[in-house]
């Protein structure tokens, strides 16, 4: 596979966690720890780098791991599926922001065009408004959450490129950032209940297949691809996400929150098509 195809298989299993956090009947806390739980023994076992080399870079970039995954949790709980990952996608604009400081990478003008359209697609969420209901008792403040989520995705996506660019694993970042969502989470979570059968394997299935697996993957191509494109190609994502969620729980987003995710998805396509045929058109020069 390529760097590039990774990511977008690391994508697709992101896809799942909207609706099965929404099936869950534990409560932000308690689901966000054990799924952080099982993220972090997944990890540990398949990337055996993830067990050695830390250092305090990678405990910083945990944290802001730690951050991302108990606010997508957190969201998911209060707005809907859509809004909660379109927000989040929008983490190319702030990843513009911060990495010619932080990384020295610059944007290029596509990269700069696809960025006003995906700030247009974000202005939208904060003109509209999603009805509160039974998958979404909150949608403003869950849709804040999100938006604060895609702001600490950012910064994470830019700590991996950080730390590769200083021969640290990727892996070990993902690992102590689930042990601090954890450590966290268990600590707000309490008194735990007991949840029922299906409670647990879904809490499983999040912790491994949604969200330990892909890492299995980002962490490969990560140190391969540059940090905003690392986020461009990680929004293949809400082009399934917001679909699980209506096929599971009829959830079905405003019109203001649709228009936006359609910005922001449609930005992310065109420049993918314009991509591949500049690829194409320089394989056939070259």
């Amino acid at each position: 596979m390529s760097p590039r195809s990774k990511i977008i298989a690391a994508a697709v299993l992101f896809s799942s966690g909207g609706a099965a956090i929404k099936w869950c009947g534990f409560d932000a806390w308690q689901l966000a720890a054990f799924r952080a739980l099982f993220a972090l023994l997944t990890i540990s076992i398949l990337l055996p780098e993830s067990r050695r080399g830390w250092t305090w870079r990678t405990v910083v970039v945990g944290f802001a791991y730690a951050a991302t995954t108990l606010l997508y949790v957190q969201a998911n709980k209060h707005t809907t599926a859509a809004s909660a990952i379109f927000l989040q996608s929008t983490s190319p604009l702030f990843i513009l922001l911060f990495a010619p400081v932080l990384l020295g990478e610059h944007a290029t003008r596509r990269d700069i065009g696809q960025m006003a359209v995906m700030a247009a697609g974000f202005g939208l969420f904060l003109l509209g408004r999603d009805r509160a209901s039974a998958t979404a008792p909150n949608p403003a403040l869950g849709n804040l959450l999100a938006a604060i989520c895609a702001v600490t995705w950012a910064f994470t996506v830019i700590g991996y490129r950080w730390l590769a660019a200083r021969g640290s694993s990727v892996a070990s970042a993902a690992v102590s950032g689930n042990l601090t969502a954890c450590i966290i989470a268990l600590v707000m979570a309490q008194p735990l209940v007991a949840g029922r059968p299906q409670d647990w394997i879904v809490v499983v299935l999040l912790g491994t297949c949604q969200l330990g697996l892909p890492y299995l993957f980002l962490s490969r191509a990560v140190p391969q691809v540059r940090a905003l494109e690392v986020g461009l190609f990680l929004l293949i994502e809400p082009v399934l996400n917001p679909i699980w969620a209506w096929l599971v729980h009829g959830e079905t987003p405003g019109p203001a929150t649709l228009a936006g995710g359609a910005l922001i998805l449609g930005a992310t396509a065109g420049r993918m098509l314009f991509d591949a045929r500049k690829t194409a058109g320089d394989t056939v020069v070259a």
